[in-house]
């Protein structure tokens, strides 16, 4: 995942689209016993009714909206969320989503705002719309959503390391590894998860850098060794930090001696 992403949440989960609009039963003669050749000769000619189809129910507007949302088909998605019932917190959200993976801020902030206006206390409506801010950069807007968000649901890990990107991408550095360790003491993966569609927010090189390094510290304390050295690259390779750095920081100590991470600091040069 990149540091620089944040995660959108769904109010429910996808619903998948059947393979066909109708399913026939099985015949009756595979679910009894085997006759015997006599049996089935007493059988012929008599007249059996067939079981009948197994209708599918049709998909509802937000069900097709969901279908055609996993299949990344966000413009008719959008089309099929409109047809669905304006009363539901949940659709708004699924529309807002759409528009935001479109990279339509504008309407996708609209439909974040109309689903808090149904139900104002969704935590994960409250994460969007601060997902929405961040993408503008309007980072302390954002930071109010995820500490508002937090009060409703102080243990989601997915909103914790969102406010930790918004903090690092103000320079907060301490406070957003404060998040992020927050974050994985809930869910140790939560880097690692697709919890939810993401979204890559503009950046500084700096930044990137900062919250590539800092994800790598989560990880070593995660026993992710093998991320946080993958994340430490990033960081180095957007400046953020040498080796000499890396080595003299005892967050990074258990990292020592592992071929990749002295590979990694034998391939940035004498220092």
């Amino acid at each position: 995942m990149s540091a620089a992403a944040t995660t959108l949440l769904p109010c429910a989960p996808v619903r998948a689209l059947p393979q066909s609009a109708t399913q026939a039963a099985p015949p009756s003669a595979q679910s009894t016993p085997s006759t015997s050749p006599s049996q089935q000769a007493a059988k012929l000619g008599t007249a059996t009714a067939q079981p009948p189809l197994q209708q599918v129910p049709q998909l509802t507007p937000e069900q097709l909206g969901d279908t055609l949302s996993a299949r990344q088909r966000y413009q008719a998605a959008i089309d099929a969320y409109k047809k669905a019932p304006q009363d539901s917190a949940v659709v708004w959200n699924k529309m807002g989503i759409a528009y935001q993976m479109m990279s339509d801020l504008a309407d996708a902030s609209r439909c974040y705002q109309a689903s808090l206006k149904i139900d104002p206390h969704n935590a994960s409506v409250l994460n969007n719309l601060g997902t929405t801010y961040d993408s503008l950069m309007e980072y302390s807007d954002a930071e109010r959503m995820y500490r508002r968000a937090l009060k409703i649901d102080p243990r989601s890990a997915v909103i914790l390391k969102n406010l930790g990107t918004s903090q690092m991408a103000e320079h907060k550095y301490k406070l957003g590894w404060q998040s992020y360790q927050a974050a994985m003491a809930i869910s140790p993966e939560i880097f690692e998860d697709r919890l939810g569609p993401t979204v890559d927010n503009p950046s500084t090189a700096q930044n990137r850098g900062a919250m590539n390094f800092y994800m790598a510290k989560a990880c070593v304390r995660a026993g992710m060794n093998d991320r946080a050295i993958e994340y430490l690259r990033r960081a180095l390779n957007e400046g953020f930090t040498n080796p000499k750095k890396i080595i003299a920081d005892q967050g990074f100590a258990a990292l020592h001696g592992i071929p990749a991470f002295e590979q990694m600091l034998a391939a940035q040069g004498p220092q």
